[in-house]
């Protein structure tokens, strides 16, 4: 038992240690290999009680992984200003049983159909997993395998063709061979297999890394250069950000945006939620606002031609008990005694056309959505006023939107958005030439969470082959070419402005075009393997009655 505890101890900090952007990610290609000597030492002894077994260890390293790279979320506030560990514990509580609920999976297989089964079924169910925590109530991809490698892009060029989750399959593979070759040398005691080991491994991690440097080193940047500047107004989030006067947080941003403008720029993007501060915008009276007046004023002042102002900012629909649409995040506000619907959007304010609005659809849980509205609505709804939320969901929208303006056409990104690859897609299929990312991301102080975001965006840019231009409000502000080399930035807590150069590109990448075509088809294989051990489950217990 003490040796299975420190195995599984030993794969938790394995993971945790290879995560950006402070880790290493070639520990990530030995992270499984603990448990699953833990769950074949299991099998072999034919010990009682193994789901039970197999279970409690892998919880056991995958609560280590999950509190090593998201322990972030501890340093979100309640409104008396203390931390609030609520806000911890249910993601790592919840994310651990998930994972520890899929490796179960992956045990049940083995010992229903086989060795060789189950390990062909790991990479298929783990990325199944994946593919679920991309879309459901409490959707939270964050720790998808694919992404350790966000802070070392230069490996995974390749994920143009493949997404995050080709990262996620060479992992697990390269996990699976050291595996299965380690086990073979302890069965038999043959040199052969650590040949093998060294060799094969060997192989499979650096000609992956060896075409992705290539690919780096030989890509040319595609596409008219356009001039872009963002803003970083450094509001603290939880006090300023609330009690300045929307006009004078409105006049700062426009002035950040004076400092460093010039008759060439196309751009000027501002952060999430960047204007009102206190309360939101009225959405039917929205070209009438004064705020969106004054910076078409702005605007107007200005030489440039086709110059848009991108912003994040916050609106609200009034309706009344009669028209209301059947939607969960239409609410009854005792305040002002209406049915009321909010949003967290971007907008495009140019000189003269009408206003262009996209609403954000990947919404925090929590914070801007409430899962299972009814089930665990008073948790939750708990949990939003630590970030002074309310207790209703945020409406969304179907589709993905562009925002068009002199021909050129962006895609408006509203921070959590940004770690979804084929969400992100989406915008580029609707003819988005770059990426605008606009983030809110400084309610957990100086900590990983902010980095551990911005690093995610190379991903999507490599992955499209789209120049990112990200404005937050408290940092990282910084530009990102389609190679994911972030250029010039701002660093954390400082306000300021910066103009850079983005690339504007017409190209559709495979992955664009197919999207997580890789999970699909492991998903398909997942069926059929999972058809085939509960035939022989079932084949076996037959045979017993007889």
């Amino acid at each position: 038992m003490q040796r299975k505890l420190v195995l599984s101890v030993l794969s938790g900090v394995l993971f945790g240690l290879s995560w950006p952007t402070y880790g290493f990610p070639l520990l990530i290609f030995i992270a499984f290999v603990p448990l699953l000597l833990i769950e074949q030492h299991i099998i072999i002894n034919k010990e009682k009680y193994s789901y039970l077994k197999v279970f409690s260890y892998s919880y056991l390293s995958f609560f280590i992984w999950n509190l090593i790279v998201i322990h972030w979320l501890y340093f979100a506030k309640r409104p008396d200003g203390s931390y609030a560990v609520e806000a911890l514990i249910f993601p790592v509580l919840a994310n651990s049983l998930l994972m520890s609920i899929t490796f179960l999976c992956y045990h049940f297989v083995k010992k229903s159909a086989g060795s060789y089964f189950g390990l062909v079924f790991l990479p298929c169910v783990w990325i199944a997993f994946e593919t679920f925590h991309l879309d459901w109530e409490c959707t939270f991809p964050w720790l998808n395998l694919g992404n350790v490698f966000a802070d070392y892009h230069k490996w995974i060029q390749w994920y143009e063709f493949t997404g995050v989750f080709g990262g996620s399959l060479w992992i697990i593979l390269v996990n699976i061979l050291i595996f299965y070759n380690y086990r073979a040398y302890q069965a038999s005691r043959k040199r052969i297999y650590i040949k093998r080991l060294v060799t094969y491994t060997s192989l499979f991690i650096i000609i992956p890394i060896s075409i992705s440097l290539i690919q780096y080193n030989t890509y040319e940047e595609k596409g008219e250069k356009i001039e872009v500047v963002v803003v970083q107004p450094e509001l603290d989030p939880y006090t300023e950000k609330y009690t300045k006067s929307s006009k004078d947080i409105t006049a700062e941003l426009l002035q950040l945006a004076d400092n460093k403008i010039t008759e060439n720029t196309k751009y000027v993007v501002a952060p999430e939620t960047a204007f009102p501060g206190t309360g939101s915008l009225l959405y039917d009276s929205r070209e009438s606002n004064y705020l969106i007046n004054m910076i078409r004023d702005w605007l107007s002042s200005k030489k440039n031609k086709d110059l848009a102002f991108v912003s994040g900012t916050e609106f609200h629909s009034v309706f009344s008990e009669n028209n209301k649409p059947n939607r969960e995040s239409v609410f009854y506000n005792p305040y002002t005694r209406n049915y009321e619907e909010h949003f967290n959007s971007a907008v495009e304010v140019t000189k003269n056309d009408t206003l262009e609005v996209y609403h954000k659809s990947k919404l925090v849980v929590g914070v801007e959505k409430i899962p299972f509205a009814g089930l665990f609505s008073e948790y939750f709804a708990g949990l939003a006023k630590i970030f002074d939320g309310t207790m209703h969901s945020l409406g969304t929208q179907k589709e993905r939107e562009v925002f068009e303006n002199g021909g050129i056409k962006v895609a408006p990104i509203i921070c959590y958005e940004s770690i979804y690859g084929e969400f992100v897609t989406d915008y580029v299929k609707k003819g988005a030439q770059a990426l605008f990312i606009m983030t809110n991301d400084s309610w957990w102080e100086d900590s990983q969470g902010y980095k551990q975001l911005l690093v995610y965006a190379k991903l999507r840019a490599i992955e499209s082959r789209r120049s990112i231009a990200r404005s937050a409000n408290s940092g990282v502000s910084c530009f990102i070419n389609q190679k994911g080399d972030i250029l010039e930035h701002l660093d954390f807590m400082e306000q300021g402005s910066l103009r850079g150069e983005i690339q504007l590109n017409n190209e559709k990448t495979v992955y664009t075009k197919y999207g997580d075509y890789i999970s699909r088809i492991l998903m398909f294989l997942l069926g059929i393997i999972l058809a085939y051990a509960l035939s022989q489950k079932i084949l076996i217990k037959s045979k017993k009655s007889l």
